[in-house]
């Protein structure tokens, strides 16, 4: 067991001190703005770096919309799979990775953790898989965690900083995504055509995807009970840092406790992993020192957290793990309800997993969905 854990602490070392060599040092946020989508590094991603099925990779950074609709920078790689693209370039699918911390070396671009086998299962089927980091993470500032338009925006761009600077790829494209990358396809999906319209969006693929966390806001405060779920606080906790980095006006360390600043300042050095056993036994209510129920918060929050339940015009699949402790299965029956109430056309499926183990599950319903949506 020790040698293993040797070798993979080795891997992350490494593949984290390649990053900085062959990417160079990260653009200034003083250097000139481009226009979404535009690159302002590249560089090849070290071959033990690629995810299981790849054939080529490359990080890149790139301009995109962030926090209140300003001009940020995020990264993110690129990977082909084997042999030539098809007539017309390989259609891209572009992954949003699920919760991994706030800081910098918790970005998959850093710690080479891409998706493992449910990446290498679509760069199987013949996609290149194009998967941004976010704002953020590997990027100046703090990581606005579960800003959906922000998240939406590095995931779309994403795919325009990549067909810049990989000619194979074609404009087709299909948005992916699991938990926090749920939020953020879903996110996309509403947005895609409006925002990119000289992309060929072809649908979206969302498993395991936070919804109506808004609607618990107005409630969280010092007396908010302890929730039988993994992880809130950690969630809660990250929310409210990426909320009081872009939105310092706001003041969201008046909303909190002590406990409750010092949590949110750790966290933003931690990658889940170990943000999780910091706040074991913490509740969510103790972070706070008064309500969340500020009329300028609440709209902020509305505005990050909040699901649009209409402006989806291409095909749209959802999946729910029917066991999933992280994100319950009535999350998602709220939001299908609510779209179907505003009329929009949708896939639902749920799976008996947990919140992880519905991405495999899923796949003998994704994979055919996928394939229909590039037809």
């Amino acid at each position: 067991m020790r040698s293993t854990v040797g070798r993979r602490a080795g891997i992350v070392v490494a593949t984290v001190l390649a990053f900085s060599l062959f990417a160079g040092p990260a653009p200034s946020p003083s250097q000139p703005v481009g226009a979404p989508g535009d690159v302002v590094a590249s560089s090849s991603v070290p071959q033990q770096m690629w995810p299981p099925g790849a054939a080529t990779g490359s990080f890149l950074t790139y301009w995109t919309t962030g926090p209140l609709n300003r001009p940020a920078l995020s990264t993110g790689a690129t990977f082909l799979p084997p042999g030539g693209p098809p007539p017309g370039g390989w259609p891209v699918v572009s992954w949003a990775h699920g919760t991994v911390g706030l800081a910098d070396v918790c970005a998959p671009t850093a710690t080479g953790n891409f998706g493992g086998q449910y990446v290498e299962h679509w760069l199987r089927e013949g996609y290149a898989v194009v998967a941004t980091d976010y704002v953020g993470l590997g990027t100046p500032g703090v990581h606005p965690y579960l800003d959906g338009p922000t998240e939406a925006h590095s995931m779309i761009d994403m795919v325009r900083a990549a067909r810049s600077v990989t000619p194979s790829l074609s404009n087709r494209w299909l948005a992916l995504g699991q938990s926090q990358g749920g939020h953020a396809a879903l996110v996309a999906a509403s947005m895609a055509t409006r925002y990119a319209p000289e992309l060929d969006f072809r649908g979206t693929v969302a498993t395991g995807a936070p919804s109506n966390l808004e609607q618990l806001a107005p409630l969280v405060g010092p007396n908010f009970p302890p929730l039988p779920l993994t992880g809130s606080t950690v969630f809660v906790a990250y929310a409210l840092a990426g909320l009081r980095a872009s939105r310092p006006d706001l003041d969201v360390d008046s909303y909190l406790s002590p406990l409750g600043v010092s949590a949110l300042d750790r966290l933003e050095e931690l990658c889940y992993q170990d943000a999780a056993p910091q706040l074991q036994g913490v509740t969510i209510g103790q972070l706070m020192s008064r309500n969340l129920d500020d009329p300028a918060i609440l709209d902020a929050i509305r505005g990050t957290l909040g699901v649009p339940v209409r402006g989806y015009d291409r095909p749209l699949f959802i999946g729910q793990g029917l066991l999933d402790d992280i994100v319950p299965a009535a999350f998602s029956w709220k939001l299908t309800a609510d779209l179907a109430a505003n009329g929009q056309s949708f896939v639902y499926r749920t799976y008996p997993t947990g919140h992880l183990q519905t991405m495999p599950a899923s796949l003998p319903d994704t994979t055919p969905f996928v394939r229909q949506a590039f037809s």
